[in-house]
């Protein structure tokens, strides 16, 4: 009986022992929660009455009113969940729990500590970003006075560039807006990677901070490189333009006559505008691959020495595939007005073109051997075709010619 009396006088004596810490920590609840109401109930009005969902609509992050008033809503649960974090270690430890809330007090601690590195960092992309968007508003509005989209339409464009032919203004300034978000990205990188360094989170911000510094040092290379496309461009056209008023000037295009067969409405070809254009693709294709030498990326420089290897073979055989379609249009007319039979000239015409065409394949190392073998295949099977319809079905004729032959040969034998 005693015992028993002991247990319970023992246990009775621990509870009041414990009865004033487990009040304090109901207290610390009903505190948490009052707080954490409060919070809530403030947040939501206060968000709404400065007009924070007119700005979430504004900025485009919701639709409606009514996203923007749920979304205030989620941000005012938050933060009462986010109060009833900060008084839970508080409320463990004061119940005894210590190995429960020191991970959590640990996480607030590494939390609150990382957030002078958080806002420094804000601070730093947020001036960023007004300086990048200062500078970005200033160029785009001087590219726009000098009406640089204009200079730039009158230097690669053949035609004349009037008032009347302008665009509209949303298309007309698109080079000035691509120039100004240039500037606006290379304003922007050096101030991200600061702000990443603020962080002191080596293991997200070194990887990045090592990729915008190599974007960085990329930059110049890429600026020569527009550069260098740019006057290529602009001499490309001056150059083609130059020799197509040259060749225009000596007549070329009379050659034009000896291109069309007689009686066909096949249009005239601009010679003179054709070889102009060549001269500029050939000129803007040095430039591209001298650009891409520059970036010093190894794809791209083997890429533009193998295009700058093959070109004179591309050259080659559009003259041999010119010179073909010349020299067949050439004979096939003579034929046509010697003989007045126009399905002969156009055989000869399309031999020789095809002949050609053969040629500049074989030039150009396309399937050499698979284009020999059709060629050869081809040839064969008209030559056979060619026999045997003479054979069958100019049997007599053959034999006619032979007696007059040998007539005309027995004649001069007795004379």
């Amino acid at each position: 009986m005693n015992n028993f009396t002991n247990s319970i006088s023992t246990g009775f004596n621990s509870f009041m022992g414990f009865l004033p810490t487990l009040l304090g920590a109901i207290a610390l609840v009903v505190l948490a929660w009052i707080i954490a109401i409060a919070v809530r109930k403030g947040s939501q009005k206060g968000l709404k009455a400065v007009g924070f969902n007119r700005l979430l609509t504004k900025w485009g992050l919701t639709n409606t009113n009514e996203q923007a008033a749920s979304t205030i809503d989620s941000i005012s649960n938050v933060l009462y969940y986010l109060v009833w974090l900060i008084f839970i270690p508080g409320i463990l430890s004061m119940l005894g729990l210590n190995a429960i809330a020191s991970p959590i007090t640990n996480m607030f601690d590494s939390v609150l500590s990382f957030i002078p590195n958080l806002f420094a960092a804000a601070v730093i992309l947020a001036f960023g970003i007004f300086i990048g968007r200062f500078v970005k508003n200033l160029v785009y509005n001087l590219l726009i006075t000098l009406n640089i989209d204009k200079w730039i339409a009158k230097m690669t464009s053949s035609e004349e560039v009037t008032d009347s032919a302008t665009p509209s203004v949303s298309q007309k300034m698109t080079i000035a807006k691509v120039l100004a978000n240039v500037v606006y990205i290379i304003i922007l990188v050096p101030i991200i990677t600061v702000a990443l360094e603020t962080l002191n989170i080596e293991s997200i911000s070194e990887p990045i901070i090592m990729v915008l510094n190599q974007v960085l040092a990329a930059i110049p290379n890429v600026i020569v490189a527009v550069i260098l496309i740019g006057v290529g461009i602009v001499l490309a056209k001056f150059v083609g333009d130059l020799i197509s008023g040259l060749l225009l000037g000596t007549g070329i295009n009379k050659l034009n006559k000896y291109l069309k067969t007689p009686g066909s409405m096949m249009p005239s070809v601009d010679l003179a505008k054709v070889i102009g254009q060549i001269i500029q693709v050939v000129l803007v294709v040095f430039f591209v691959v001298e650009a891409l030498n520059v970036l010093n990326l190894e794809v791209l420089n083997t890429i533009g020495t193998a295009v700058i290897a093959y070109l004179p073979l591309v050259l080659s055989a559009l003259i041999i595939l010119g010179i073909g379609l010349i020299g067949g249009t050439l004979l096939g007319n003579f034929i046509t007005q010697t003989t007045g039979s126009r399905m002969s000239g156009n055989v000869i015409k399309y031999i020789l073109i095809v002949m050609a065409v053969f040629m500049g394949l074989d030039q150009l190392k396309f399937a050499t051997s698979i284009v020999n073998y059709a060629f050869l295949l081809i040839l064969g099977g008209l030559s056979v075709a060619f026999a045997l319809s003479f054979g069958i079905g100019g049997r007599d004729f053959a034999k006619r010619q032979l007696e007059k032959v040998e007539t005309k040969v027995e004649k001069e034998q007795k004379e």
